[in-house]
């Protein structure tokens, strides 16, 4: 009788997610930039409904001593449950049925994806979006989410603007737009085609390095920092 009411075997976590979980039980904010790993990524998605959309394409690329690395790199298709002729992608990413209809799921993308990551932090622009969408199939797919550390740089643009306004030591336009293009535009960093997770990513990597070392000049040192300023600039905005 007592059988009937026993809880259900707990589902046994994928050892990508534990090996994932356990990098960052204790992570040490107070060493400088420089000392940590970054892995900067984004996704193409069929929409921005996080009920029925689907991630159909992850592109990342690896930093370490605030450099890109050459090669270190990620890149896939993802074939989403639903394709048909009219899905967003082939007109927003060009990515076509075809391509989708060949590519791997996500059930085996993103073991792939989490165990390049590995220990590093993640950076996106409005990277919570793309990590919404990582972790919605994970826990469906996996029962479990990545636990990596993220950075905005849509928000540490913010800050970075912040901090001109009030010390107005470098001359650009204050009222510039926070899109990922208009950003690397207004502060004349390499342009690549947009809407390609690949491309969008290794944008975003220069907009990081940029900003970080901006950032840097006004007493921004430690991964804590960072996290410090993007907070308070949270709080106060």
């Amino acid at each position: 009788m007592f059988q009937l009411f026993s809880r259900k075997r707990a589902r046994k976590i994928h050892p990508v997610f534990a090996r994932n979980n356990s990098y960052f039980a204790d992570l040490d904010q107070d060493q400088p930039l420089s000392s940590y790993e970054f892995v900067v990524f984004d996704t193409e998605l069929t929409g921005m409904n996080s009920r029925r959309d689907e991630i159909v394409s992850i592109g990342a690329v690896r930093i370490k001593n605030l450099q890109i690395i050459a090669g270190e790199n990620f890149q896939s298709f993802v074939r989403p449950h639903k394709i048909t002729d009219a899905t967003e992608g082939t007109f927003i990413h060009r990515i076509t049925p075809q391509q989708l209809a060949i590519a791997p799921d996500l059930r085996e993308i993103l073991p792939e994806f989490i165990d390049f990551c590995g220990s590093s932090l993640l950076i996106g622009h409005y990277v919570s979006l793309d990590v919404s969408f990582i972790n919605k199939a994970a826990k469906k797919i996996f029962g479990a989410k990545i636990k990596n550390p993220c950075l905005d740089t849509m928000r540490l643009a913010q800050v970075y603007t912040e901090t001109c306004r009030e010390q107005y030591h470098d001359r650009f336009n204050l009222r510039i737009s926070y899109n990922l293009a208009d950003l690397c535009r207004a502060y004349k960093l390499p342009i690549f085609s947009e809407h390609d997770a690949m491309l969008d990513a290794l944008q975003t990597a220069y907009l990081f390095l940029f900003l970080i070392k901006k950032l840097n000049r006004r007493g921004m040192v430690t991964l804590h920092d960072v996290f410090k300023a993007g907070q308070s600039w949270k709080n106060i905005f």
